[in-house]
């Protein structure tokens, strides 16, 4: 049944896989609370757990989330602070599993652990290809059966709704695969509520308040441009949304904590990887960014109201990873006078040298950055010759053997080069595969996601 409670307070403690396990732990201590979610995975990072579950398995999700649990779960559980989470990454039912025996160790009763499965559709791509899904690239329109041999993992970004089932059914933990970032808080908003596919205003309005707070304290002052105005960055409040059945709410942070919500600090994060403003489309909904109407509600309280949204699209994207050749990449701090003019003969000296060898790299394989120089916002600052650079200097291609060759003319440089190269300390570079991104669409009626909800027994 819908719970009548409003506002309903959903807080997001992690906006990454290796964000400070402070934020969950705060979150739950510092001040009230209902929801607690945790966003813990991206693109890259799909391929990642893929590949440790080739090796294992019982691998294949956040590790990190098993070990904070057993901190905050005691006191989420005594406060009726339920867990909404991404962790499952590739391999759900093993992070149930990992979960368990937390729940097991502290000697808790009557936990009920739910899984979210079907996102993850690595090995139905050929079956769903013969079907006739093609798994366009959105960027150059190509099929995927171009690059189908090196796929690495294909996972559909899944709603709201098959976890506000999971919470339906009982679940104090909810563990997810790929949901997209928003559906953590949207998900406890549709159960708490009872939201339906209908409530177009409502979902977009949740949409809007998921990707608020998705980067955790990237929306209370963290990352911000403005940065002296924010106090106490070391003890940064994570976000809370005080969210209402009416799809307004307000994005807070707990009392005495650090950081800074105002208008400006939370618009900095709603440009966060943006789009088409009028059309940000979601596996729930479509919702236009632009009908967003804020102000400001009082110290550290900024009112989010008007959010406008349409109908879902017939489709779900599709987060597609797979394998485009090796990497390599080494550093050298390169110190003295001209500084500068010394970094630029090192790199010019190490493929001259390979060449020599008979190894050579075209320009669009060649990494060159000296860092000090103003590359990160190059043509936009201008620095004067500093008195040191730390050489960047890699190498990509299809060929391992070849970028493996790369990696042995770096440190040669030190004894070989001009005066004032050091920092050599990393040893020698070796391949690494490059994983790429492959982003396409799937039609929704191919996906059918599995909830299931279990009582630990001690």
């Amino acid at each position: 049944m819908p719970s009548s409670r409003s506002p309903v307070l959903v807080a997001n403690g992690q906006g990454f896989w290796g964000d400070s396990p402070l934020g969950p732990l705060r979150l739950v201590r510092e001040g009230p609370l209902h929801y607690l979610t945790l966003d813990y995975l991206a693109e890259v990072t799909m391929s990642i757990m893929q590949k440790q579950k080739r090796r294992d398995p019982n691998a294949g999700f956040a590790t990190d989330f098993v070990k904070m649990l057993e901190r905050v779960l005691p006191l989420c559980m005594e406060k009726g602070v339920r867990i909404v989470a991404n962790a499952g990454g590739v391999n759900p039912s093993a992070c149930r599993r990992a979960c368990a025996e937390v729940v097991r160790k502290l000697k808790l009763p009557g936990v009920k652990i739910g899984v979210i499965e079907g996102d993850d559709i690595l090995a139905r791509l050929p079956e769903l290809i013969a079907s006739g899904e093609e798994f366009k690239n959105l960027d150059t329109g190509e099929p995927l059966s171009k690059v189908l041999q090196s796929v690495e993992c294909a996972n559909v970004y899944i709603g709201a709704f098959p976890i506000a089932e999971a919470l339906s059914k009982g679940a104090h933990i909810v563990i997810a695969g790929r949901c997209t970032d928003p559906a953590l808080l949207g998900g406890p908003l549709v159960y708490e509520f009872g939201w339906r596919p209908e409530d177009t205003e409502k979902l977009a309005a949740a949409t809007v308040a998921g990707h608020i707070i998705e980067c955790g304290p990237q929306c209370t002052g963290g990352n911000y441009s403005n940065w002296r105005d924010v106090p106490n960055l070391a003890k940064i409040g994570y976000p809370i949304a005080e969210c209402r059945e009416d799809g307004s709410f307000v994005i807070t942070k707990h009392e005495g904590t650090g950081g800074l919500v105002d208008t400006k600090t939370v618009a900095s994060q709603l440009l966060y990887e943006m789009g088409d403003p009028k059309r940000y489309i979601g596996p729930d909904i479509v919702a236009d960014f632009t009908s967003i109407q804020m102000k400001q509600d009082g110290r550290d309280r900024v009112r989010v109201t008007g959010v406008r949204g349409a109908p879902a699209t017939p489709t779900y994207k599709v987060s597609i990873a797979y394998r485009k050749g090796y990497k390599a990449q080494g550093q050298l701090t390169i110190a003295g006078p001209d500084a500068v003019e010394k970094a630029k003969l090192c790199a010019d000296v190490v493929f001259e040298r390979l060449a020599m060898d008979n190894c050579n790299f075209a320009p669009e394989e060649r990494l060159v950055e000296l860092i000090g120089t103003g590359v990160c916002h190059a043509g936009i600052v201008n620095n004067a010759d500093p008195v040191e650079v730390v050489l960047r200097i890699g190498v990509k291609s299809m060929d391992e053997k070849k970028v493996a060759r790369f990696g042995y003319e770096i440190a040669p440089l030190v004894t070989s080069g001009p005066p004032g190269v050091t920092g050599f300390a990393g040893g020698r570079p070796a391949p690494a595969e490059i994983i790429a991104y492959w982003p396409a669409l799937i039609q929704k009626n191919k996906i059918q996601t599995n909830v299931t909800v279990e009582e630990v027994q001690l």
